[in-house]
C-alpha cells in the first residue's frame, strides 16, 4: 500500500512539495536540501536546521541520531543534547506527525516501519560516512530496534536507549479508542510535561498500529554495545521491561535510576548527560589517521 504524506507549511517544504506534485509525485526525486546554520553565541557550537526532513543538529563530536517518544518531539532531547554540546553532535528529527514533518491519514501511515524509515533517512542525510551512536527514549527505543530489524547495514557504535520496552503489547500508555482514546493522549501528554508534543492524531493512529508489537525475538540478533538507562519508578514502561531489553541485547548494560519515572531526559537531564558521556568516551572510534595504511 503507497503511503501518503501531506508536508508541513514551512516555506521549503511548501515549494519542494508541490514540485513534486506537478512531477507525478515523486517527492523524493525533487525534495531540495534547505540548511541554515547558525552559531551559538554560547559555546560556539554549530546548529544546523535541514528544514526538508525538519531535523537539528547541534553540538561536536562523535553523532548521536537520537529518536523521541510517542508523544515528543526532538524537543525532548534538547537538555541533553545542550549539556553534551562541548562532546557530541546530536542530530535531532522530528518523526512524521510532528513539527514541520510530514502528517499521515491514518494508522497505516504510523507504524514502526514508517518510523524506521524516517530515521533511516536522517542517518543517511547527517550522519552517514562515519560510525554513529543510535539514541531512542520511550517509542524511540522500539523505532531504534525496528531500525535496526529492517537495515541491519546502518549498525551504530552503540545503542542508547532511554524508559523503552521491547513489548508494546504489555504497555499500557493509553486505554480506549475514538474521543477517550484522544483524552488519554492530552492527559498523558500533560503528565509527562513534554516542552512540545505530537499531534494528538497522529499519537492516537501510531498507538493503533504499534500497540500489540512484541520485539523480543529481535534483540538477540542486536549485537553491539548498548547503554539502557530506566527509572525504577517508571509506569509507563515498568522496570521489568528494562530487565528484558537487558536479557536479550546480547551486549546490554542497565543503569537503573532509582526512584526515577519516565522522564528521564527532563527530569535527570545531568545523570542521563553524565552516563552518555561516559559510553560515548568509552566506544567512539578516535578519526581515522590519513597516513595509516
Amino acid at each position: 500500500m503507497s503511503v501518503s504524506l501531506a508536508f508541513g507549511s514551512s516555506s521549503g517544504a511548501s515549494s519542494a512539495g508541490a514540485a513534486a506534485r506537478g512531477a507525478g509525485g515523486r517527492i523524493g526525486a525533487v525534495l531540495r536540501l534547505r540548511v541554515a546554520i547558525r552559531r551559538n553565541s554560547v559555546n560556539s557550537t554549530d546548529i544546523l536546521t535541514d528544514d526538508v526532513l525538519d531535523i537539528e543538529c547541534l553540538g561536536r563530536g562523535p553523532r548521536v541520531l537520537a529518536l523521541h517518544g510517542i508523544q515528543g518531539t526532538r524537543a525532548a532531547w534538547l537538555p541533553v543534547a545542550r549539556r553534551l554540546a562541548a562532546h557530541a553532535r546530536f542530530v535531532l528529527p522530528n518523526l512524521r506527525g510532528r513539527g514541520r514533518a510530514p502528517r499521515g491519514r491514518g494508522p497505516g501511515d504510523y507504524t514502526l516501519d514508517a518510523y524506521a524509515g524516517d530515521a533511516a533517512a536522517a542517518i543517511e542525510r547527517h550522519a552517514a560516512g562515519a560510525p554513529y551512536f543510535l539514541a531512542g527514549w520511550s517509542m524511540g527505543v522500539s523505532v531504534a530496534l525496528a531500525l535496526l530489524d529492517r537495515r541491519p547495514e546502518l549498525r551504530p557504535a552503540g545503542l542508547i536507549l532511554l524508559s523503552g520496552t521491547p513489548c508494546l503489547a504489555q504497555a499500557r500508555w493509553f486505554d480506549g479508542e475514538g474521543a477517550a482514546l484522544l483524552a488519554a493522549v492530552a492527559a498523558r501528554e500533560h503528565r509527562l510535561g513534554l516542552l512540545q508534543a505530537a499531534d494528538h492524531d497522529a499519537v492516537a493512529f501510531t498507538w493503533r498500529a504499534i500497540c500489540l508489537t512484541d520485539q523480543r525475538p529481535l534483540l538477540p540478533r542486536i549485537d553491539g554495545p548498548a547503554l539502557l538507562l530506566h527509572g525504577s519508578a517508571d509506569t509507563d514502561s515498568p522496570h521489568e521491561h528494562a530487565r528484558w531489553l537487558a536479557e536479550g541485547l546480547p551486549q546490554a548494560r542497565l543503569v537503573t535510576l532509582a526512584g526515577a519515572g519516565h522522564a528521564l531526559l527532563t527530569e535527570h537531564t545531568e545523570r542521563v548527560a553524565a552516563e552518555i558521556e561516559s559510553f560515548l568516551a568509552q566506544h567512539a572510534r578516535p578519526p581515522k589517521d590519513p597516513h595509516e595504511t
